[in-house]
Order: C-alpha cells, then sequence, then structure tokens
C-alpha cells in the first residue's frame, strides 16, 4: 500500500511562555525591529517611573500622617503641594505608559497578522490546510481575532508582571525595615512581617491555582464553540438564496439554535468557574489591606511606632503581598489569554505541515517547460484511492486538448497536481512558464471590490485602460458591464455563474496567456454563448495553447484532440465527424464561419496525427 503523506507531524507541546517568544521573535527580528525593541525599552521607562512614583508616594503617606500626628499645620501644608505634583506627575506617566502600552501591541498584533495572513494566502497554504486532517478550523478568525487578544493581552500581563517584580524588590527593604520593632505573634522577628506577607500570598496563589486550573481548557472550548457558532451564521449568509429556495430557513434555525447552545453550555462553565475566584479574591484584599494594621496596632498604641509608620508599613504589606499575588490576581487573564496563544501557535503549525504537505511524496512538478507533460503520474484520494493511475500525455504549444471522462474519474485532481496543489501521488508533471499560464475553473474567483479589479485579476486594476477592458467584456458578450467598472460590490453574487465564466474568458483577452487551461469554464453557458468564448481561440488567442475538461459533446469541435480519462489513465480518442457547414456558427460580427472553422480543425488535427501526437506517451 502507497504511504500518503497526509498526516502532518507531531510536534512537541510547547508551553504558553514558549508560544508567546515565538510569535513575538519574529517581530523582534524583522526589519520593524527598532520600533520594536524601542517601544519595548519606553514601557520599561514608563513602568520604572511608575515604581519610583510608588515609592515617592509612600514616603508622603509617612509624611503626611507624621505631621497629622504632630499637629503640625504648616508642613501639613507643604505635604498638600508635594501631594499635588505627585498626582499630576502620575497622571501624565499614567496616561504616557498607557499609550506606549497601546502601540507596543498594536505594532505587534499589524506584524503578525499580516505575517499569518500573508503565509495563509500565498503559496496556495489556505487550499492545503483544507486537505489536512486536524488543520486549525477558521483561520479567519484565527488572524482577525485571536491576534488581538494575544498581543494586548501578552502585552498587559508582561506590563504587569515587570511592575509587580520591580514593585517587590522596591518595598521588600522598606518592609525589613519597618517591621523590625513589630512583633508577630508576640515575637519580635527580623523581617517577621515580610514573611507573614511571603506566607500569606502563597496560600493565596495556592487556592487562585488550584481554582483556576480548568479555565484554560474551559477558555480553548469557548473560543471554538463561538468560532463554529459564526461560521455557522456566515454559511448560511453566504448560501441564503440556495435556502431560501428550498425552504430551509426552520432547519437552518434549528442548527443554529443548536450551534450557539454549545456556546451557552461552555459560557455556563466559565462563569462557575469564575464565580468560584471571586470567592478567594473577594475578602483576600480587604485582609491584606487590614491584617498588617491590626498585627501592627500594639505596637502603635505602644509608642514603638508612629502613625506615618504604621501607614507606610500597612502599604509596604500590600504592596508585596500583591507583588507575591500576581498569579493570583491574574489567573483569569492567564488562562483566556493561553488559549489564544494557543489558537494562533496551532495556525502556525497548520501553516507550516501545509507548506510542506507534498514535499514528503512523489509527484514532482518542472516549471518552464515548452509543453505540458504528464510522465506516468499516479494520483490518489487522501483515503488512499487511486484516481488516476499511470497516465502519460504530451500536449505541445500552441495545441488544443480536451480531456473527458466520467464524473469523478480524476480530471479535475489532474489539473490540480499539475498546479502542485494535489500531494498525494507519484510521477512527473512538467509544465509551460506560470506567468504565461492561466486556468479557468467552473466558477472564477471574483474578488472584493470594483468590477475594474475582478476582471483584471490577479493584475493590479491600473494595468489595463477602461478601452480595453470594455472592449473584452463586449467581445465576451458583457457590453452592459463596460458602464459599471468602478462601481464596488459583491460581483459573486450580483452576476450569474454564466456572467461569471463570461467574465473570465474576459480576463484571457486582457492577460493573453500563451497556455489556457479550462476546468468546465463553460458549463453555465448555452451553444451560442459557448461558441462565443470559444471563438477567441479561432481570433485573438489563436497562438495560445489550450487543454480544456469538459462533458458536452460540442466541446471537441474546438480542439485538435481528445483524450479520456478511463480505468486511470490518458485514452486518446478521435474527434467526431464534423458535418460539411460545421456545428456552431459564432455568434460575432467577426466570427469564423462554420465551414472554415470545420476546415481548421480538420487541418490541426491531421498535423497531429502527422506528427504521433495523438498517442499518449509512455
Amino acid at each position: 500500500m502507497h504511504d500518503l503523506p497526509h498526516q502532518p507531524r507531531s510536534r512537541p507541546r510547547r508551553g504558553p511562555l514558549a508560544s508567546t517568544f515565538r510569535l513575538a521573535r519574529g517581530w523582534y527580528g524583522s526589519g520593524e525591529r527598532r520600533l520594536a525593541w524601542g517601544l519595548t525599552g519606553l514601557v520599561l521607562l514608563m513602568t520604572l517611573a511608575q515604581i519610583a512614583t510608588a515609592l515617592g508616594v509612600n514616603a508622603w503617606t509617612g509624611g503626611f500622617f507624621g505631621a497629622l500626628e504632630r499637629r503640625d499645620q504648616a508642613a501639613m501644608g507643604m505635604q498638600a503641594w508635594h501631594f499635588a505634583g505627585l498626582v499630576g506627575f502620575t497622571m501624565a506617566l499614567g496616561v504616557a505608559q498607557l499609550w506606549a502600552r497601546q502601540m507596543l501591541a498594536l505594532s505587534w498584533r499589524r506584524w503578525l497578522v499580516q505575517h499569518l495572513q500573508g503565509r495563509w494566502a500565498r503559496d496556495a497554504r489556505n487550499y492545503r490546510m483544507g486537505l489536512l486532517p486536524g488543520a486549525a478550523d477558521n483561520p479567519d478568525q484565527r488572524i482577525s481575532e485571536n491576534t488581538r487578544w494575544a498581543t494586548a493581552v501578552s502585552v498587559d500581563l508582561a506590563c504587569s508582571l515587570i511592575y509587580a517584580g520591580l514593585n517587590l524588590v522596591s518595598f521588600l527593604g522598606l518592609l525589613w525595615t519597618l517591621s523590625a520593632a513589630v512583633p508577630v505573634a508576640g515575637i519580635l522577628l527580623p523581617g517577621g512581617m515580610l514573611g507573614l506577607a511571603v506566607l500569606y500570598a502563597a496560600v493565596g496563589t495556592l487556592a487562585a491555582w488550584w481554582l483556576g486550573r480548568p479555565l484554560i481548557g474551559i477558555h480553548i472550548d469557548r473560543q471554538t464553540a463561538e468560532s463554529d457558532h459564526r461560521f455557522a451564521l456566515i454559511r448560511l449568509r453566504e448560501n441564503a438564496e440556495a435556502v431560501a429556495l428550498i425552504g430551509g430557513g426552520e432547519d437552518e434555525a434549528r442548527g443554529l439554535d443548536a450551534s450557539f447552545a454549545s456556546v451557552v453550555g461552555v459560557m455556563r462553565r466559565m462563569l462557575r468557574q469564575e464565580r468560584h475566584l471571586m470567592w478567594l479574591g473577594s475578602g483576600y484584599g480587604m485582609v491584606a489591606a487590614t491584617l498588617p494594621l491590626l498585627l501592627a496596632g500594639p505596637a502603635f498604641f505602644a509608642g514603638a511606632i508612629g502613625l506615618g509608620v504604621l501607614v507606610q508599613l500597612g502599604q509596604a504589606f500590600a504592596e508585596v503581598v500583591k507583588a507575591l499575588s500576581w498569579l493570583q490576581e491574574h489567573w483569569p487573564q492567564i488562562a483566556d489569554w493561553r488559549s489564544h496563544v494557543e489558537r494562533l501557535m496551532a495556525l502556525e503549525d497548520s501553516l507550516e505541515a501545509a507548506a510542506t504537505l507534498g514535499r514528503e511524496g512523489g509527484i514532482v512538478v518542472e516549471d518552464g517547460a515548452g509543453s505540458l507533460v504528464f510522465d506516468r503520474v499516479t494520483l490518489h484520494a487522501p483515503d488512499g484511492r487511486v484516481l488516476v493511475d499511470g497516465a502519460s500525455a504530451a500536449i505541445l504549444a500552441g495545441e488544443r486538448v480536451l480531456i473527458q471522462g466520467g464524473s469523478g474519474s480524476g480530471k479535475s485532481t489532474l489539473f490540480r497536481a499539475a498546479a502542485g496543489l494535489w500531494p498525494w501521488g507519484e510521477g512527473r508533471i512538467r509544465m509551460p512558464d506560470p506567468a504565461a499560464t492561466m486556468l479557468l475553473p467552473q466558477r472564477p474567483y471574483l474578488p472584493l471590490g470594483t468590477l475594474r479589479e475582478a476582471v483584471c485579476y490577479p493584475a493590479p486594476p491600473g494595468r489595463f485602460t477602461d478601452a480595453a477592458i470594455g472592449a473584452a467584456l463586449a467581445r465576451c458578450g458583457l457590453a452592459g458591464l463596460a458602464g459599471r467598472l468602478a462601481e464596488a460590490g459583491r460581483w459573486d453574487r450580483t452576476l450569474s455563474l454564466g456572467e461569471q465564466q463570461r467574465l473570465g474568458f474576459a480576463r484571457l483577452l486582457l492577460h493573453k496567456p500563451a497556455w489556457v487551461l479550462l476546468d468546465e469554464a463553460t458549463s453555465a453557458l448555452d451553444e451560442a454563448a459557448e461558441a462565443l468564448v470559444m471563438g477567441l481561440f479561432e481570433q485573438e488567442l489563436a497562438g495560445a495553447a489550450l487543454v480544456s475538461i469538459g462533458h458536452r459533446p460540442g466541446l471537441a469541435q474546438w480542439h485538435d484532440r481528445v483524450l479520456r480519462l478511463e480505468g486511470g489513465r490518458l485514452q486518446a480518442a478521435g474527434l467526431p465527424k464534423l458535418p460539411a457547414r460545421g456545428r456552431v456558427r459564432v455568434a460575432h460580427a467577426h466570427a469564423v464561419p462554420g465551414e472554415r472553422h470545420g476546415e481548421r480543425i480538420a487541418a490541426r488535427a491531421e498535423r497531429g496525427r502527422g506528427a504521433g501526437l495523438w498517442q499518449p506517451v509512455g
């Protein structure tokens, strides 16, 4: 049994810190590294200034309450002026630090979104991800929403953690000194209040960790459920007409209710867990603020310490406990942050797997050849079923070949393999220059934007003049659209499938590729419209090579030869006999008459037989 390369490699599980570092290191090492490091340094500088301000407020507290205890009105007046200066500086510093954090998170998110969506859109990774079992679902939501929260919360958590660490270092010595004259449990110990603060914070952190552990998995489940519900809503919007025509509104409503019920179920679990944490958090801070005052009260009444020292001691104790309780205070935010980071890392892993999908297989695609050659190509379905078995054929420049076969025989898959999109199989495919090749699928892709952008795609809209675009549309029977080039809208909904297919042929007229691959590109056209667009290959695109996939018998008249895909192999088939007058008269002012068209087909066919091109290679 052939080993199919469809399972992505298993990757070692990363912790949230390692994952965040992986998301950040690309930005800090990119062309924007000066901006990244500059904003990071500014945030650190502002954080240091905030610590200095906190120490200044603590010193002011001691002086103010000391003056209050001495009933020194003049000293209190001076302390009031000092307080006004501290308030103004704190306000300005808080706004400046917030700006620096916002710019750091926004700049990082902008780079990360561009990085992820660029990788997703390029090299057909978005298509290949759909072939991977277990690939990250809803990549659009991960790029749009998860990047926003992952970057913003990462910056907030990092800043708060740095602040807590610096605050701890700043107040450790102060609390050690102030607690020298305060006994704990009747025993005077050096740094006794500091030890009590550490013990109190440790107990609170362990309790928060035990209560909050399930939140990480709950947040991941919540985002998955919400993404699935959002996808269901978008899918209904995209298929609104089909649902309305078949009368499936009630069934869709039931499906949406069931989808949102999953969201409600996960939210109930999350809210219940947050209530458990609230029991701990609601009393934790109050005890931390009051406990040092209760313990140091006897020393104050005994005259061992003054009122200012008592208040300073209470503030220092609270700051140390707060710094040591950083994990307990931020646990819900950490759980949410970790879920966003893990979803982004799953997307990164899927993008890497999509980029390598097929490299382990045996299909070799070589670009730049002067012909299209399938050399013993075997293609498998993802489940291992053989679709194409050792197919070989050569199509030369300027030739026109129709590939036919039953539904599900692998015709379109052969095109996907030629485009380098199908990873399962072996053999060699030699392709013409990609820059000179265009493929028209059954439903052409129409990007969002103006009609001019849709017609010119994938070239920029300024590459062709309005006159050239209008002439191409008119040639393909879309003259009525020439005056709407600047109109923006959802053209994939505005135009019928037949109009979209004719618009695809208008693109061919503008780009004039040397090679054209059609995959059921005229399936929605009637015979007259099909003759109109296929007539391009008798006139404006007469020198282009044409390789078509189609079922209609009338398509054969536009080709030199026919290859049938039967039993997994390409077999030569003869062209149907042409009546003396030709089959279809092209409905165009410059159309080739049926008689001349039939003669040209016969002449090309005879040349193909003489050159030995009718037989498959190998």
